[in-house]
């Protein structure tokens, strides 16, 4: 079998290294920097603000002046080239898609890691050049399917998202997953104005699995 595997840009290396990406969505982004800081003080390095979050494009362009250069910040729900060219603008570094648009990943400009959720649709996005390729909903199809998948496209880096439990990073790891993005079971109520503490604590959980299934 001849080896077609994409090799990872820098922010892409940095995606998988954190292991984990937040996904930062909620009716609006007011609290979105704190929930921000609050995750980089606790290991994880590579956060998703979602478009449909009122005021995401001001709320990442923050983000990107307050926080290290090691984090990586992207912007999910791009489903257009304006999507995409209004994230860049602000400063994503990367872009993520519920959808699997060939010529998004093509012409963006940026990391594009699509949605997918079939092994056509995976091998797709990654002949399209995607460096990560998002299987999403994640939960309902599991680690097994990932695995089964993995068995005759070892080539295709993955990263399940999408109903994925700060329980189940471990097994999605285990299973070949590059990274796994994470966002109702992390963020919790912080993005609306709830516990920080208890966000601290979720996301020391969630570094301590990537650290285990990495061990």
């Amino acid at each position: 079998m001849t080896d077609d595997s994409v090799p990872l840009d820098a922010v892409s290396a940095a995606v998988v290294d954190s292991g984990i990406v937040a996904i930062l969505r909620a009716p609006t982004a007011d609290y979105f920097a704190a929930v921000a800081e609050v995750l980089a003080d606790n290991g994880i390095t590579a956060m998703e603000v979602t478009l449909t979050s009122r005021g995401a494009l001001e709320a990442l362009a923050g983000l990107r002046r307050q926080l290290p250069a090691s984090v990586a910040i992207g912007a999910g729900t791009v489903l257009t080239a304006d999507d995409a060219k209004a994230s860049a603008d602000a400063g994503a570094e990367f872009l993520v898609s519920p959808v699997l648009d060939v010529d998004l990943v093509r012409g963006a400009g940026l990391p594009v890691y699509p949605g997918t959720y079939t092994p056509t649709e995976l091998y797709a996005a990654h002949r399209a050049g995607a460096p990560l390729v998002k299987v999403f909903p994640a939960s309902s199809l599991g680690p097994r399917w990932l695995s089964d998948v993995r068995g005759p496209l070892p080539q295709v880096n993955v990263m399940p998202t999408g109903g994925v439990k700060i329980e189940d990073i471990a097994d999605w790891l285990f299973a070949g997953a590059k990274a796994v993005g994470l966002g109702g079971p992390l963020v919790g109520d912080a993005v609306t104005g709830g516990s920080l503490a208890a966000l601290a604590n979720r996301a020391r959980h969630a570094v301590s699995a990537v650290q285990f299934a990495r061990s």
